[in-house]
């Protein structure tokens, strides 16, 4: 499959996923959650969900929460998104930007100790 399908369907399943939990899921552990990318196989039986929340201290219930949902926002996606079979949804927290806010503080310091 081309990859420029692939990142078609992830960029499909990021806008709907973000808005199914917006405004469908009732489960308030999922409130603020942000879906930052989608990975799809290539066989597109399978997306890992990349997703990031405002309260860090809440990252283990909202992927719970999110695990709890899975079926519902499969189900949804159904009807939503133009593939045969949607692919088994894995959500996983999105470190990259802690990382990033890491670097940034290492740097900021670096450069007030350079002065």
């Amino acid at each position: 499959m081309s990859s420029i399908k692939i990142e078609r369907i992830s960029d499909a399943l990021i806008e709907q996923i973000s808005y199914i939990i917006a405004n469908e899921v009732k489960n308030k552990n999922i409130n603020f959650v942000t879906i930052t990318d989608v990975k799809v196989s290539s066989d597109l039986g399978y997306a890992k969900v990349y997703f990031t929340v405002l309260d860090d201290s809440k990252i283990k219930e909202t992927t719970l929460a999110l695990k709890e949902a899975r079926g519902f926002i499969r189900h949804e996606l159904r009807d939503r998104v133009d593939i045969r079979q949607i692919p088994e949804l894995e959500f996983v927290y999105d470190e990259s930007i802690q990382h990033a806010q890491k670097i940034e503080k290492i740097i900021d310091k670096l450069h007030e100790e350079g002065k």
